[in-house]
């Protein structure tokens, strides 16, 4: 066993077995992007019934996990050939085998990145705690900017866990020591949180959700808070030039909003493979 996992642990290896790993991620994370802004709006649905003192009709049990996956267009369950991460969407030629419904492309999308995270994070961090770290960092990325993409929500079932389980790992010191991570975490909700209120007091307009402090308060977590200014400074200008290009080659309108989380996690991800080093070349430049 131990030749089997040494086997494993190899460089050339390991980063190969962590994409298939990835991939098959990657395929749950396409039900937790569809399903869990659903489960979330009957969650609402409950509550607010409740409230008014009215009786809740018993709905189909609905989760991460039931029912079976399904072709939106014609209710054909979703096989087992027909799940396997990239190779089935490509085989079907992007279409429901029993309606011939297009399959959006954002599937085998989501797969992919599923797949390249773990990869990408297994060749850089090596066989360890590091890597799987930074796996599930990734993974939840992903499915939180996708969600926010879709619904300007950012799930406190992903944002809240991500935060505590990078105070948990840096416990550790594995991406930065624990005090750093703390006031990380304390600082990236009070910066965004601060921004907000300045913003509704100047022009008594929101300018971005709870969920934006949340997923900054665990980027500082994970990276601690000697990253934020470049997180911050990086999703701005990313989603200030996303902004534009959508305004001018989209006719997209400045009343529309625009989600901030995906240019949050993707400036959060340049945080956690190369902030340090990024903060350190800025720094030498002044000193």
């Amino acid at each position: 066993m131990s030749d089997i996992l040494k086997a494993a642990a190899h460089p050339v290896v390991f980063p190969w077995l962590c994409l298939v790993l990835g991939l098959m991620v990657g395929s749950f994370l396409n039900v937790v992007i569809h399903r869990l802004p659903k489960i979330m709006e009957r969650g609402w649905q409950e509550e607010c019934a409740e409230l008014r003192g009215e009786a809740v009709a018993p709905a189909e049990r609905f989760n991460l996990f039931v029912p079976r996956s399904r072709c939106p267009a014609c209710g054909h369950a979703i096989t087992a050939a027909e799940n396997i991460p990239l190779v089935s969407w490509a085989m079907l030629r992007g279409r429901c085998s029993a309606c011939k419904a297009l399959i959006s492309p954002r599937y085998p999308l989501v797969e992919l990145l599923g797949g390249t995270a773990a990869a990408w994070s297994a060749a850089r961090f090596g066989a360890g705690p590091a890597a799987f770290a930074a796996m599930v960092f990734l993974w939840c990325i992903v499915a939180a900017s996708f969600i926010d993409f879709d619904t300007q929500l950012l799930p406190d079932s992903i944002t809240l866990p991500l935060l505590w389980l990078g105070l948990l790992v840096n416990v550790g010191g594995v991406f930065t020591d624990l005090r750093s991570a703390v006031i990380g975490a304390a600082a990236g909700y009070l910066t965004l949180w601060s921004v907000y209120w300045l913003f509704k007091l100047a022009t008594g307009k929101e300018g971005m959700g709870f969920g934006d402090f949340k997923l900054l308060a665990a980027i500082g977590a994970w990276c601690g808070w000697q990253v934020l200014p470049l997180t911050i400074l990086l999703s701005s200008f990313i989603g200030a030039a996303v902004g534009i290009a959508l305004m001018v080659f989209a006719r997209h309108g400045r009343s529309v909003p625009i989600p901030f989380g995906p240019y949050l996690g993707a400036a959060g991800i340049v945080a956690l493979f190369w902030g340090p080093q990024i903060s350190r070349q800025y720094l030498n430049q002044f000193m």
